[in-house]
């Protein structure tokens, strides 16, 4: 190694000794004062360098710029051999031998696939999502990797936005909870080799595209975002990320990637982040077509705003150097961003150890191993909703003639959703191999597939993205399973989208069971068998149609590697059913956006209501109410809810009150339970939610036993920002509501002063 290299690790070992932050700012400010002004901008740019491609750009030849110490990092390169290669020409052979960070999109695992993020929502379990976190990122870091594209933590209320599987669903409470546990997960306190750096996506709003399209325009007012899409991204950053990425949509008509109002009034002056900002994919280029002038001008005015760092579209790296000739920039500014570059690989270790995360030894002690499945089988069997269980036809016994039918059925890759580049699904079992070997000696499993995902093959082709599942003549595959099934004791049914149904670019206008799925489900049901749905989707769908005829409904998203397996534990009784929905399910999609914290109206109809109402809010042919509310999933048994009690009718404005539940498990089965708590600020300054969830407990209830659950109602539960962006409280009545769902409630009365 050349010397300047060996020097500067020497002296990162060294100066950690003596205070990590002064250490840092002495170290990068004596290697910037070396760094010409083209090693600043390269430390500001970011390629792609591998085979997996996540973007319409591409990959790019990198070696020669690694070498000319002007590229910052890579990503989407696989593998410790590829890395330390492009690792040791960075260290090596540039003129300062700065290493490079190298990322990943990992968003719900690397090799072992977790089920994907608005699955492990439904969850309500912050601290398997947080293991989830730490098990991607130690088997990402043991394969090269130390920076990932996730958490995303857009809030979202359409969910013809493909991105919401992506996502915690629709409530900022609870995003904000596993948006910290993602971060703590995947991080750590970053000293460690199998913790990696976070990105934070997408900053800020995307999540409330308009129409619920991919990519397009978002406009809402101050008020809403700090009230409702803010909070996750700020509990991110109070959980220690590194780094943020921005998003494609507008900000008040600023493209959010050169946005300063965004990127360096809130984010960093009002929330005190440091870390580094990364743009999205070719972000800066798309912001021409928003009509802000050529690459340089948006190089210079993202730039200005706060982006450090550029991915693929190469405006930095063109554009600045002529930008600071002509004053469009200054040197202060490029200074600042490689700065945040620098420090978050100093965090990361890298200038200690160019190769932290180049150890050839560590993949075959800690990628998909049995432990990391183990956890990833308990995950996926913990976010599966069920919806409807007439006459207790779930969990199935493991006797008689048993029909799995539907196109989901026999294709793993489907199984493990959107946004799993690193998968190796050749190694993960199809639903119909888990329910061979769980019935296996016991009873007989049929099988036929039964349709093609749908009618439309072009449509099939673009929604699998190379996740192949067989195409055949419609009405031949229809009466071989008809045939099949007729020979059965029970049907179960795997149907639904396919993972790439739902995901970047891929919204839906339909959100219904498409077109063959529900005619031979349609032609199942016509048998008069008991039939069990299980609804594969990466969004809340409408089974309005099925609510009124399938006996049992299971939501099992797309649940990972280890899915197919889970699903067998849940239906055949091993495991309880205990998901609740994180997004409301609508009854059509003309309801859509449908939330459950939405603000009342001046001519409110009560929720509940059976029939129209004349000059009221409301729709002439579908009631108000969702098909399934926010928070909702049943369970193989049955729990009773007391009326919430207060600790003290009154609390002061500083003070604290406990609110507390009893929940008696009135069923035959042991079985966890969420218990819920929201709040309502009935008088305000400003025309509040109707309910916000503030609070819940996952708790483990025996059969036939009653347990207290407790709950602090602080002071920050109640504030809110109003509409002078003002964030406090206002004293007098607030509703305290719990139960097991959004829309089953029962409350009592808090009054602050």
């Amino acid at each position: 190694m050349r010397r300047t290299i060996a020097t500067l690790a020497l002296a990162a070992i060294v100066a950690a000794v003596f205070g990590r932050d002064a250490a840092m700012d002495k170290f990068i400010g004596g290697l910037m004062q070396r760094m010409t002004l083209q090693e600043k901008i390269g430390q500001l740019t970011l390629l792609g360098a591998g085979d997996i491609v996540t973007g319409a750009g591409g990959k790019s030849p990198v070696e020669g710029r690694i070498a000319e110490g002007r590229l910052g990092g890579v990503f989407n390169l696989k593998g410790v051999a590829g890395i330390r290669r492009l690792q040791d020409i960075a260290v090596r052979q540039s003129r300062l031998g700065i290493p490079l960070i190298v990322g990943m999109d990992v968003v719900h695992g690397y090799e072992t696939i977790f089920p994907i993020p608005l699955a492990m929502s439904c969850s309500w379990d912050t601290l398997a999502i947080r293991r989830s976190a730490a098990i991607a990122a130690r088997e990402a870091s043991a394969d090269g990797i130390c920076w990932t594209y996730s958490p995303m933590v857009d809030i979202s209320v359409d969910p013809r936005w493909g991105r919401v599987a992506e996502g915690s669903g629709e409530d900022p409470f609870l995003g904000s909870c596993i948006a910290r546990a993602m971060v703590r997960g995947y991080q750590g306190d970053l000293s460690r080799p199998d913790n990696i750096m976070a990105c934070v996506k997408h900053f800020a709003l995307y999540g409330a595209s308009e129409a619920g399209r991919d990519y397009n325009t978002v406009d809402m007012s101050r008020l809403r975002m700090f009230n409702r899409y803010f909070p996750p991204y700020r509990a991110a950053v109070e959980a220690g990320a590194g780094s943020f990425m921005t998003s494609f949509n507008l900000v008040e008509g600023v493209p959010a990637t050169g946005n300063r109002w965004l990127l360096t009034d809130v984010l960093r002056r009002q929330w005190g982040f440091d870390g580094f900002v990364v743009t999205d994919y070719e972000s800066l280029m798309e912001m021409t077509r928003h009509g802000l002038g050529s690459l340089q001008d948006v190089a210079a005015m993202s730039l200005h705003a706060g982006t450090d760092m550029e991915m693929v579209s190469k405006g930095y790296f063109t554009t600045l150097e002529k930008s600071l000739a002509e004053g469009r920039v200054t040197e202060a500014e490029i200074d600042s961003a490689c700065r945040r570059v620098l420090e978050a690989k100093y965090r990361l270790g890298l200038f200690a150890d160019p190769y932290k995360y180049c150890d050839p030894d560590r993949r075959a002690a800690d990628v998909y191993t049995a432990e990391n499945r183990a956890a990833a089988r308990e995950l996926a069997a913990e976010t599966f909703v069920l919806l409807k269980n007439d006459g207790g036809l779930l969990p199935l016994k493991k006797q008689g003639k048993i029909a799995l039918i539907g196109p989901l059925a026999d294709n793993a890759a489907n199984l493990c959703g959107t946004w799993c580049v690193a998968a190796t699904p050749e190694r993960y079992s199809t639903l119909r191999q888990a329910m061979e070997r769980a019935v296996a000696g016991r009873a007989e499993l049929l099988y036929a597939q039964g349709s093609n995902l749908t009618r439309d093959a072009a449509l099939q082709r673009a929604a699998e993205f190379g996740k192949t599942i067989p195409r055949g003549d419609d009405s031949t595959m229809k009466a071989e399973a008809l045939r099949v099934a007729a020979g059965a004791d029970v049907i179960v049914c795997a149907m639904g989208e396919c993972s790439d149904m739902s995901g970047e670019s891929s919204s839906r206008a339909d959100l219904s069971m498409p077109d063959v799925q529900r005619e031979l489900l349609a032609g199942l049901l016509s048998l008069g068998k008991p039939l069990v749905l299980l609804n594969f989707s990466g969004r809340p769908t409408v089974l309005t149609w099925e609510q009124e005829r399938v006996p049992a409904i299971m939501n099992v998203w797309f649940g990972g590697s280890e899915a197919a397996d889970a699903i067998c534990d849940v239906i055949f009784g091993d495991r309880v059913p205990s998901g609740k929905l994180t997004m409301t399910m609508p009854q059509a999609v003309g309801q859509i956006p449908i939330y459950y914290n939405h603000l009342n109206t001046g001519r409110p109809v009560p929720e509940g209501a059976k029939s129209y109402r004349k000059y009221q809010s409301n729709y002439l042919d579908v009631r108000n109410d969702p098909l399934y509310p926010f928070g909702f999933g049943l369970s193989y048994t049955t729990f009773s809810y007391g009326r919430p009690t207060l600790s003290a009718d009154s609390m002061a404005a500083g003070g604290t009150v406990t609110a507390s539940v009893s929940v008696t498990n009135t069923g035959s089965r042991d079985a966890d339970e969420i218990v819920q708590l929201y709040i309502r600020d009935p008088v305000a300054r400003v025309s509040r939610p109707v309910k916000e969830l503030k609070g819940f407990r996952r708790v483990r209830v025996k059969a036939g036993e009653t347990v207290r659950v407790d709950f602090a109602i602080t002071p920050d539960m109640l504030m809110y920002y109003d509409n002078e962006l003002r964030h406090a409280l206002d004293p007098g009545e607030f509703l305290i509501m719990t139960g097991p769902d959004s829309r089953r409630l029962k409350s009592c009365t808090l009054r602050v002063y």
